[in-house]
């Protein structure tokens, strides 16, 4: 499958928000051991994201209180400790590591905690303190990059990338989420504004979605979209939160819709010589998330399929059928701007 990194920090696991938070170090603890399971336990150590990185995408005050933080919560969900600052900074460097892989013509995933797609310029919320996605995308750009894709398959609505991106054409921000819950952004109507008008790009999609209205999706908008686009690199913020088996949302993909979702982002990758690069964002189902990380790093270090337990499939029927095509008929005056 060609040349494909793992990066990753054992300081991603010292992260803690409060002792039975679902985002917690067993996340990354139950992925390491599947991938070990099955021989795919091979990281590059990860380093932090520099002032230079993290400056064009949040503002200085703000990464200032965070980093001269005590003890805190930034709302009920999301609690501030002096080490947030510095593993959120680690967590990012990682992704800009996967990044730069992939706009070498790679394949990477970057192993890491906190999550990122919440977080914005100025705000932390849903777990999230640096987007790290958004770091790595505005570094590519300083980079040389002309253009960058990130597709978010969080259960929840990247609110915090989107509002980053949402004015500029350099990135085109595409999202699968479901409608209704939190952070309650990501309407199909919300297509960016000035130079970014339609290079933001939301599917919602109902309660009960899974495999067949993710393929749908896929089919009609998402691949197309970035054909015409035309990246010089595609990341993914990858959530398996919309799994059926998580607990925190109510979507249905299976393990095994997952990968194929990777499966189609890299051959849409491959065939515009890209490269494709991963994150971790959410799923706290931990036994789900684990074999959905060890299936796509199967599939992508060496093109091989392994066992998946959470497999069934749920949604037969293409559930968010009328969603996806009012999703299109809203996208479809945006054909000829890439």
């Amino acid at each position: 499958m060609g040349d494909f990194k793992l990066f990753y920090s054992e300081e991603f696991s010292k992260h803690v928000q409060w002792p039975g938070h679902p985002e917690s170090p067993d996340r990354l603890t139950v992925i390491e051991k599947k991938l070990k399971e099955n021989g795919l336990w091979n990281p590059i150590n990860s380093e932090g994201a520099t002032e230079e990185d993290l400056f064009p995408v949040h503002d200085r005050e703000y990464l200032n209180t965070l980093e001269l933080a005590t003890i805190s919560g930034i709302d009920a969900d999301t609690a501030l400790h002096p080490e947030t600052y510095s593993i959120a900074v680690r967590a990012a460097g990682a992704t800009i590591m996967a990044a730069e892989a992939a706009l070498s013509g790679g394949t990477a995933f970057s192993l890491v905690r906190p999550p990122g797609h919440h977080a914005g310029r100025n705000y932390a919320m849903g777990f999230c303190y640096i987007n790290n996605i958004a770091v790595a995308a505005s570094h590519l750009i300083s980079k040389g990059a002309k253009k960058v894709a990130i597709v978010d398959i969080d259960v929840h609505h990247g609110n915090g990338t989107s509002d980053i991106f949402y004015s500029s054409d350099s990135v085109l921000y595409i999202s699968t989420h479901q409608r209704g819950i939190f952070p309650g952004t990501g309407a199909a109507e919300e297509s960016g504004r000035d130079s970014g008008y339609g290079y933001n790009i939301n599917i919602p999609l109902p309660s009960g979605a899974g495999d067949s209205s993710f393929f749908l999706a896929f089919e009609r908008i998402i691949i197309p979209t970035l054909t015409r686009f035309s990246p010089d690199v595609i990341l993914v913020s990858m959530g398996a939160d919309a799994h059926y088996m998580d607990p925190l949302a109510g979507l249905s993909l299976s393990s095994g819709g997952y990968v194929e979702l990777i499966r189609r982002i890299y051959g849409a990758a491959k065939r515009l010589n890209t490269g494709l690069a991963l994150t971790l964002e959410g799923g706290y189902h931990i036994d789900a998330l684990s074999e959905v990380v060890a299936g796509m790093v199967s599939y992508l270090s060496r093109g091989e399929d392994i066992k998946l337990k959470y497999d069934t499939i749920r949604d037969n029927n293409i559930a968010a059928k009328k969603d996806i095509e009012t999703a299109v008929k809203i996208q479809k005056e945006f054909l000829d701007i890439y």
